[in-house]
C-alpha cells in the first residue's frame, strides 16, 4: 500500500482561511510542527501534511492521467444533437474540456489547497445531454448550468453548503467514502470491459468470458498495480498506468485491433473501450476554443417555462452539491485529511472553487465542472495537498495543445488504478457502527445505491432520507441535526422530479 500519513487537521471547524496562515496544524500526537523548507512548502504545508514535493509532483501526473479521458469521453457525450438540430464540435468540446480543467483544477490547489483535480462532471453531463436531446438547445441548457453553478456559489458564500457538509453525521460520511470506493471499482471494471449490459443485468466480459485483447491488457495492469502497491513501491499507481499504457501500444501495432464502437455505428466487443491506444500522426494541434461564452442565460425560461426550466436547474444543482460533499469526503478520507468528526477542515474554499467551476462549465458549454473522484489516485500515491492539483491542471492546459497524445492511454490502461483506489477507500467500513440497524440500514443504502445506480446523489441522498426516518420513529429525533430534515426533503423532492415535470 502507498505511504500513509497521520491525519494533518486539529479537528473541530474549518481553521483560519487567511492565505497566511497554513493550510493544517499536526495534532499534538503528531510531534513538534515541521518547519517549512521554503515559501512554496509552506503555502502549501507540504510538510506540515508530512509530504514531499515528489511525492506531490508523483499524485498529481497520477491523477491527470488516471482522468484524462474526460478530454475524449465528454465530446462523446456532448457531441449529439440538440432539439434544434444542433451539434457540438467534437474538437472544440475536447480543447474546452482540457482548458477549463486545468484552470479550475490550478485555481483549486493555490486556493482550496488540497490534492482535488475538477473536471467536467460524469453523470451531470450526461444529464445535459438528456436535456439537449429532449427539450432545449445547447446554449439554452448551458445558461441553466451557468446558473446552477452561481446558485452554489451564494450557497457557499452564505455558509449554508458548509454547514450541510457538517450536518451530515459520521455513519454517513464513512458510509459515503465506502459507497464511493464501490463505485470507482465498477466505473474501472466498466472502463475496461470487464463487466457489461447483459441479461437480466450486467455479464462478465464477453458472454461470461473474458475475452480480447484490451480485457488481458487490464488485467495485466491491475495485476501489475497489485503488485506494486502491496510491495509499497512509491509511484505505483503511475507505474501501472504507464507500463500498461505501452503493452496496449505494443498490442494494438501488433493485433490491430481498433475501437469497440466504430463511426458507422458497428461495434467490435473485442476492440478498445474509448481511446485506441497508437501513437498520433500528429502530437501538437492549436486548440479550438469556439464554445466559450456560447450559452444563453434565460433562453430555456423563454422556451419551456419558469417551473420546468427551475426544475432542471434544481435537479443539476442536486446531483453537483452531493456529488462534491461525496468525493471530499471520500478522497479526505483516503488522505487522512479529515478530522475527528470527518469534516474536512478549512473546507470553505474548496467548495468556493467547486461552486465557480459549476458555472465556468456551463459557460465554456462543455457542463457543469465539479471535483472529481479520481483525484483519490493522486492522493493514493501520495499526493496530500495543493501542489499536486497544480502539476494535474498544467497538464491538463498543455493537454490543449496535446490532446492527440492525451488519448493515447486507453481507459484499459486507467481503470486498473480505479479499482485499486476502490480497495483501498473501502478500508473505511471498520469507522462503521454495526450494532444499531437505525444507523446499518442508512449506511447500507448509502454504500449499495452508488455503485448500483452509477449515481453518488443517488446513495446520499437514500442514506440522509432513510437516516432521518429510522431516527425519528426510533424517538431519537433530538440526535438529528436540522439541516439534515432540509436535506431530507430536498431529495425526497430530487427523486420525484419526474412525475414534478409531467405535472408542471
Amino acid at each position: 500500500m502507498p505511504e500513509k500519513f497521520a491525519p494533518t487537521s486539529s479537528g473541530g471547524t474549518p481553521a483560519d482561511v487567511s492565505a497566511g496562515t497554513p493550510p493544517t496544524t499536526p495534532r499534538r500526537s503528531e510531534g513538534p510542527r515541521v518547519r517549512p523548507r521554503n515559501g512554496v512548502d509552506r503555502y502549501f504545508g507540504i510538510s506540515a501534511r508530512r509530504s514531499t514535493v515528489a511525492r506531490e509532483l508523483r499524485g498529481g501526473l497520477t491523477t491527470f492521467f488516471t482522468m484524462a479521458y474526460i478530454v475524449v469521453l465528454n465530446p462523446i457525450i456532448l457531441s449529439g444533437v440538440d432539439i434544434t438540430g444542433t451539434a457540438l464540435p467534437f474538437g472544440s468540446i475536447a480543447a474546452v474540456t482540457a482548458l477549463l480543467a486545468g484552470v479550475l483544477t490550478i485555481l483549486m490547489g493555490v486556493v482550496g489547497r488540497y490534492p482535488f483535480a475538477v473536471a467536467t462532471g460524469l453523470g451531470i453531463n450526461a444529464i445535459v445531454a438528456v436535456f439537449a436531446a429532449t427539450q432545449l438547445a445547447w446554449p439554452e441548457v448551458m445558461g441553466l448550468v451557468v446558473l446552477e453553478g452561481l446558485l452554489i456559489t451564494v450557497l457557499v458564500l452564505t455558509g449554508f453548503r458548509r454547514a450541510v457538509f457538517e450536518a451530515i453525521p459520521a455513519q454517513l460520511k464513512t458510509a459515503i467514502a465506502v459507497g464511493i470506493g464501490f463505485f470507482l471499482t465498477i466505473i474501472g471494471l466498466a472502463d475496461a470491459g470487464i463487466i457489461r449490459p447483459g441479461n437480466p443485468l450486467i455479464s462478465f466480459g464477453i458472454g461470461g468470458q473474458l475475452a480480447g485483447w484490451p480485457n488481458l491488457v487490464f488485467v495485466v495492469g491491475l495485476l501489475l498495480s497489485a503488485v506494486l502497491v502491496v510491495r509499497r513501491v512509491r509511484g505505483a499507481l503511475l507505474i501501472g498506468i504507464v507500463v500498461t499504457t505501452v503493452l496496449a501500444i505494443v498490442v494494438e501495432a501488433i493485433a490491430e485491433i481498433g475501437p469497440r464502437f466504430g463511426t458507422d455505428g458497428t461495434e467490435n466487443a473485442r476492440g478498445w473501450a474509448l481511446q485506441v491506444p497508437s501513437l498520433p500522426e500528429d502530437v501538437v494541434g492549436l486548440p479550438d476554443l469556439s464554445l466559450l461564452g456560447n450559452f444563453s442565460l434565460l433562453g430555456g425560461f423563454e422556451r419551456i417555462g419558469v417551473i420546468a426550466a427551475l426544475l432542471i436547474v434544481f435537479s443539476i444543482m442536486i446531483a453537483d452539491f452531493f456529488d462534491t460533499v461525496g468525493t471530499v469526503t471520500a478522497v479526505g478520507a483516503e488522505g487522512d485529511l479529515l478530522d475527528e468528526d470527518r469534516n474536512l477542515p478549512r473546507s470553505q474554499p474548496v467548495l468556493l472553487v467547486d461552486s465557480i467551476a459549476a458555472a465556468a462549465g456551463g459557460a465554456g458549454s462543455v457542463s457543469s465542472n465539479t471535483t472529481y473522484i479520481e483525484s483519490a489516485s493522486g492522493v493514493a500515491d501520495g499526493a496530500r495537498t495543493g501542489l499536486a492539483s497544480v502539476v494535474t491542471g498544467t497538464l491538463f492546459l498543455l493537454a490543449t495543445l496535446f490532446t492527440p497524445l492525451v488519448a493515447v492511454v486507453p481507459s484499459e490502461a486507467a481503470a486498473p488504478a480505479l479499482v485499486i483506489v476502490g480497495a483501498l477507500m473501502i478500508s473505511q467500513i471498520r469507522h462503521l457502527e454495526w450494532d444499531d440497524m437505525s444507523l446499518v440500514i442508512p449506511a447500507f443504502l448509502t454504500i449499495a445505491l452508488m455503485p448500483f445506480t452509477y449515481s453518488i446523489t443517488n446513495g446520499i441522498g437514500a442514506g440522509v432520507i432513510t437516516f432521518v426516518l429510522l431516527r425519528a420513529v426510533t424517538g431519537r429525533v433530538r440526535t438529528v441535526h436540522p439541516l439534515m430534515w432540509v436535506i431530507a426533503v430536498l431529495f425526497l423532492v430530487y427523486f420525484a422530479l419526474e412525475p414534478l415535470q409531467q405535472l408542471f
